[in-house]
């Protein structure tokens, strides 16, 4: 038996409560992650290959242990080459510079403006150099998002670079059933709008979601970020993206009050409830292509390159963010539904999948579409798993949601408790500690801090806390 690690926030077998994978943030910031770590995981699992979650970190000590557990450790990446990431890159590149095994990289992307100008790109070009050349160390190529990243890399020398695209497209294989099910949108249409901080607070969609608001009653926003989901679960303002009151995560926001709002933990729960929605339409690429999964149409708003080159290679339709905020009008739905073509996305789709069989074979890798069972094993599994329904706005003031909050909140306390009881235990029998330690915060610090962190959440959601 083959196994695979997969840098991946959690399994998509693994169910965990709302609460729990918010403590945890099993989305690593952006539940997007998870959705093209999902159809990797699919993909990659055959009768003669198990793959494993890593669960995202990327610790040098582990190297060993990988070496001896592990055939192959594949990396599904987004938008790695950005500032922001400079610091994780440089993590994972110490790690993989220690691997025996191979190591592959799935559909890397770099970030900048929709003008796929690299400039804000260049003092981080040693730390791309790195990591490109300790992965192609280990493979023979590397799968890239599209053109402006493949022309990124090939301008620093490196010639062993694949267009693949993003894995998550490639969920169900070489099929990709999208069509319109409606002549045309109206007003009681069931719409799906989707959004950055950034793109609200910098770009103009904030005025775009407004319009649509008020011209759409059936309109649902779907954020992603750990800090929207914290917002809507635990109305938890301490993240400076809660200053944004114009997205519809904040509880200020119409949309919140109105139960218009969900952020998904899981992509199956997000998969399936966007089957029932007509159109999905904003500038998050997983966004919209959670919509594309689920066979509902979408239209992405592209406000940098990495959304461009996805969208420009897999033919999504499209727009730029830029133009479409200047006009709200243009950016009307029932427009965006009119004009979008997807018979490039459906009738590239089997070309595209077969370029991207193409890598893994070259890479080493088996695939459940031409090894497996066409992924039906993994489909009946997930079937068979109760996963969380989406986190949505706590207008709630029943008994029930109350128990909920307060009972997991307990729970995390008593396991302070114990971990508190514990350290004080091998604290007395080590005796005398050494003046580092004894500089150090003592465990009952510590614990009185982590209870203070554990308690915030509940004091910002009655009210009480700063």
């Amino acid at each position: 038996m083959k196994r695979i690690l997969i840098r991946s926030g959690k399994s998509p077998y693994d169910v965990v409560t709302v609460e729990e994978a918010l403590h945890r943030d099993v989305i690593a910031t952006n539940s997007g992650n998870l959705i093209f770590s999902d159809a990797a995981h699919k993909i990659l699992e055959t009768p003669d290959t198990e793959v494993v979650s890593n669960g995202m970190p990327s610790d040098v000590s582990a190297a060993a242990r990988i070496n001896e557990e592990y055939d192959a450790f594949v990396v599904p990446l987004a938008n790695a080459f950005r500032p922001s990431f400079e610091s994780a890159l440089k993590r994972m590149t110490r790690l993989i510079s220690k691997l025996r095994i191979p190591v592959v990289v799935l559909g890397v992307g770099a970030q900048t403006g929709v003008s796929y100008n690299p400039e804000r790109l260049k003092r981080m070009e040693p730390t791309v150099r790195e990591f490109c050349a300790a992965v192609l160390e280990r493979s023979a190529s590397i799968g890239v998002r599209g053109e402006f990243t493949e022309q990124y890399l090939r301008d620093m020398g490196f010639t062993d670079v694949e267009v693949i695209g993003c894995p998550s497209l490639f969920m169900h294989g070489d099929r990709l059933p999208v069509h319109k099910t409606a002549p045309e949108l109206t007003s009681e249409s069931r719409i799906a709008i989707n959004g950055s901080h950034s793109a609200v607070r910098a770009q103009g969609l904030d005025r775009i979601i407004s319009r649509t608001h008020e011209r759409y009653p059936n309109l649902r926003f779907v954020g992603q970020n750990l800090s929207d989901a914290r917002q809507l679960h635990w109305r938890d303002l301490s993240d400076p993206n809660a200053a944004v009151t114009s997205i519809p995560t904040h509880p200020d926001h119409p949309m919140y009050r109105e139960d218009k709002v969900r952020v998904y933990v899981d992509p199956i729960t997000w998969i399936d409830e966007l089957r029932s929605f007509d159109f999905s339409f904003g500038s998050r690429i997983h966004g919209n292509i959670a919509a594309l999964l689920a066979g509902t149409p979408a239209t992405v708003l592209c406000g940098d390159s990495r959304t461009l080159e996805l969208c420009r290679y897999f033919e999504i339709p499209h727009r730029r963010l830029d133009q479409a905020a200047k006009d709200p009008d243009s950016a009307d739905p029932a427009k965006l539904y009119a004009e979008a073509d997807f018979g490039g996305l459906v009738g590239g789709h089997r070309e595209r999948f077969e370029r991207f069989t193409g890598f893994l074979d070259k890479n080493g890798l088996d695939n459940t579409f031409t090894h497996g069972d066409g992924g039906a094993a993994f489909e009946e599994r997930m079937s068979a798993l109760a996963f969380p329904a989406g986190v949505r706005p706590w207008n709630d003031t029943d008994v029930t949601s109350l128990t909920s909050r307060f009972g997991w909140l307990h729970s995390r306390i008593d396991e302070l408790s114990l971990d508190n009881a514990r350290l004080e235990k091998e604290l007395a029998r080590a005796g005398a500690r050494s003046k580092t330690v004894a500089a150090a915060p003592t465990s009952t610090s510590v614990y009185r801090r982590a209870r203070r962190a554990v308690g915030k959440p509940l004091r910002r959601a009655l009210g009480s806390g700063q």
